[in-house]
């Protein structure tokens, strides 16, 4: 254990606690007691340690390294994807401070939206590195992305993050502004071009279809980025939320109940009707599975328990967004009144349902 430790770089008693936990666990003992670490002991150990040094606490870090779909590889593209990320960032910031440095030292003013440039950060690089524990590909919804591009063979997935709802079989080109989303992305999956919803990188015309799935309220002009994907391709397929209808936020117990920030998160969010107008499209409900595979924040309509989860949550940019403060409140009151019976007594008619209908929209154009 001592030469573990110390090619680690950690003490003999940060291995005790992480046996003691259940995190590494050694897989065997020397005639005199000694914990033994095997090979794919000393892998695990690795993957912990480099996640922990990325800022993961310990729970989440149980379940990145206990995720049975994530292999070894996976995880290393996993990491590899973050440490890309905190690289860009840094440098990103590095220059901005430049930049400001060079504008003081000329005597010229810096406003505020410069000054908060090196803080900028896209949300999805805050929230991407969680993304592969929970966000998964939903057969359901899927299938009605699918259907939806019709007999396209050519499509770009827009915003396309890990590549969740890419459709197997046809030419997919994905555009992806994260360094961390891009780097998680599966070995095999479609070619990634690193560009923005606004200003894609393509002639008119150049698919037959574009897709994007829940990432348009991530754009910074979402009109602008609908409207590119127009000019690209003949079909257009978007799956994003509805916030047209009159007291939309209490379709949802958690925003009814415990998040009522959420509102704020989409204020400013363009109307369904709008983006429909921008693109010429119409619109479909697409009902909620109550055991759906793709952990995105409506997911556990019907299985409450999940919100109280860190890992869950950090895939999840609406907690990004209402800040620690609302987060904290609502995990604790949602905690309270599970414990107490008062959400069963008042959500107690969900149990029946096997979807609903929250929100989620197709735009198909």
């Amino acid at each position: 254990m001592g030469r573990v430790a110390e090619l680690a770089g950690v003490s003999v008693r940060t291995l005790h606690h992480y046996d003691d936990i259940g995190l590494v666990r050694p897989s065997a003992r020397t005639a005199a007691g000694y914990r033994a670490y095997s090979a794919d002991d000393v892998q695990r150990l690795r993957e912990v340690l480099a996640y922990r040094r990325l800022g993961f606490g310990l729970r989440e870090i149980a379940e990145l390294v206990g995720d049975p779909a994530a292999d070894a590889v996976a995880h290393l593209r996993r990491l590899r994807g973050l440490l890309l990320e905190r690289r860009d960032r840094v440098d990103a910031t590095v220059a901005a401070i430049d930049r400001e440095l060079a504008a003081r030292g000329r005597g010229l003013r810096v406003t505020p939206e410069q000054q908060l440039e090196m803080l900028g950060a896209r949300l999805y690089d805050v929230i991407g590195g969680a993304y592969t524990a929970t966000r998964r590909t939903d057969p359901r919804i899927a299938t009605r992305i699918w259907d939806a591009l019709g007999d396209a063979r050519t499509v770009v997935n827009v915003g396309a993050g890990t590549g969740s709802y890419e459709p197997v079989g046809r030419d997919v080109t994905a555009v992806e502004p994260s360094a961390v989303m891009r780097g998680q992305r599966p070995a095999g999956s479609a070619r990634c071009v690193a560009a923005a919803a606004e200003s894609l990188p393509f002639a008119d015309g150049s698919f037959d279809a574009a897709m994007a799935v829940s990432t348009v309220h991530h754009w910074k002009d979402p009109l602008a980025g609908l409207r590119e994907m127009r000019r690209v391709a003949r079909r257009v397929v978007v799956l994003t939320f509805d916030t047209d209808e009159p007291g939309w936020q209490d379709r949802f117990w958690l925003t009814r109940d415990y998040l009522p920030e959420f509102a704020d998160v989409l204020d400013g969010f363009p109307s369904l009707a709008g983006m429909a107008d921008a693109i010429g499209a119409r619109t479909e409900p697409v009902p909620v599975p109550w055991d759906c595979a793709d952990g995105l924040f409506e997911a556990y309509w019907r299985r409450p328990e999940a919100y109280l989860r860190e890992p869950v949550r950090r895939a999840m940019s609406v907690w990004t967004r209402v800040g620690p403060h609302a987060e904290r409140r609502a995990v604790r009151h949602l905690g309270d009144d599970l414990a107490s019976g008062r959400w069963a007594a008042r959500n107690g008619d969900l149990t029946a349902l096997a979807s609903a209908d929250l929100g989620l929209r197709l735009l198909i154009a």
